[in-house]
């Protein structure tokens, strides 16, 4: 699913139902630099940017904390000297919802 990016996330509830295997491999043809991993039994979306300096590591940070703020929807960010890392997963629902996609792929045109 290539069209991510101009998605807008919907309000997810705690029955908000995840995404299946299906709709996983399909979501992450168009998010191919991110790896879905698994931290205490939740699976999470997650990708490493590198950067040149601390400076731009920051700048893009403030970038995904925007984004975080007009998507409602919140990852964990971790700053680094030069790195960043973002992991995308919806806390009502305990594991990946469209959202994290969506938001996945906005993360990627932060970029540009």
């Amino acid at each position: 699913m290539s069209n991510l990016h101009e998605l807008k996330c919907e309000a997810c509830h705690i029955d908000a139902p995840k995404v299946t295997d299906l709709e996983l491999e399909e979501m992450l043809q168009g998010i191919s630099q991110w790896r879905v991993i698994e931290r205490d039994g939740i699976k999470q979306l997650e990708r490493e940017f590198t950067f040149k300096n601390f400076k731009l590591a920051w700048a893009f940070s403030n970038k995904i904390a925007e984004l975080a703020e007009a998507e409602f929807h919140h990852p964990t960010i971790t700053l680094e000297w030069g790195k960043v890392t973002v992991c995308w997963w919806s806390h009502s629902a305990k594991g990946l919802h469209k959202n994290d996609f969506i938001c996945a792929a906005k993360t990627d045109r932060c970029l540009e």
